[in-house]
């Protein structure tokens, strides 16, 4: 029986977040420059969109690049944005044809002005698209995001907007990036690294993780359908017992 046939279509991840991990290091591997690997990432990113929306998931949420990524070597960074762009320009009419909306999350002020140009145009154009989101976290880092939700919070507190007293998980989750979206389901990170990368800490306090060996540019159909089977093979009790749930 092939993968896809294996899916529990009753119980997907509502929201699937994606640390796309081993473009530099599938290069290296090839004799290639890092960038090369990068370039070749984004078939994956395609796939891996196409997929999910295919599937019925309704979040899809990539760290595209991280706040500590901007120390990066320069040449790999501008490439990087240079991808970004024709990235969007590309896909505009696949978000379209499949009702995908782009959305993105992160310190955006930082990217270039070209860059937030076609993002501000890309997520305008789809923002009446309803099969499912892709957000692309860029210039993003998680404890910034928490401290800019702790500020917001603060001046508000400082007005007599909101009483501190009131101050709970859903008045954080209102400040944060994420606040039109549901929290992490399933969190993927590919290349074998075993670690969050301050990305979505919050968000993923009771994610399933999975970790694959395989790097991002070679990230297929079936290595998301894998993911996808080890989630729906887990009991997610979120603090209960098994008999609870049962």
């Amino acid at each position: 029986m092939k993968l896809k046939e294996q899916i529990n279509m009753s119980n997907l991840p509502k929201h699937i977040a994606i640390i796309m991990d081993g473009n530099g290091r599938w290069a290296k591997q090839r004799g290639f420059l890092r960038t090369i690997g990068h370039e070749n990432g984004v078939k994956s990113l395609r796939t891996t969109i196409t997929t999910c929306g295919e599937l019925g998931v309704d979040y899809l949420t990539l760290y595209a690049f991280s706040t500590e990524n901007w120390n990066r070597p320069k040449y790999e960074v501008d490439k990087l944005m240079e991808l970004l762009i024709k990235a969007l320009t590309k896909e505009i009419p696949t978000f379209m044809k499949n009702d995908i909306a782009l959305n993105a999350i992160g310190n955006i002020d930082l990217l270039p002005e070209k860059v937030r140009e076609k993002l501000t145009d890309a997520i305008d154009k789809t923002k009446e698209n309803k099969r499912m989101t892709v957000t692309l976290a860029l210039s993003y880092g998680s404890r910034a995001e928490i401290i800019h939700a702790i500020k917001e919070i603060s001046i508000k507190v400082k007005n007599n907007i909101i009483s501190e007293d009131n101050i709970d998980e859903s008045i954080i989750n209102e400040h944060l990036y994420t606040h039109n979206m549901p929290d992490v389901d399933l969190l993927i990170r590919t290349s074998g690294e075993q670690r969050i990368s301050n990305f979505l800490l919050w968000q993923i306090a009771y994610a399933e993780l999975y970790f694959t060996e395989v790097l991002w540019p070679d990230f297929s159909e079936d290595e998301l359908y894998r993911s996808i089977l080890s989630y729906q093979n887990r009991e997610r009790r979120f603090g209960k017992t098994s008999e609870q749930i049962k």
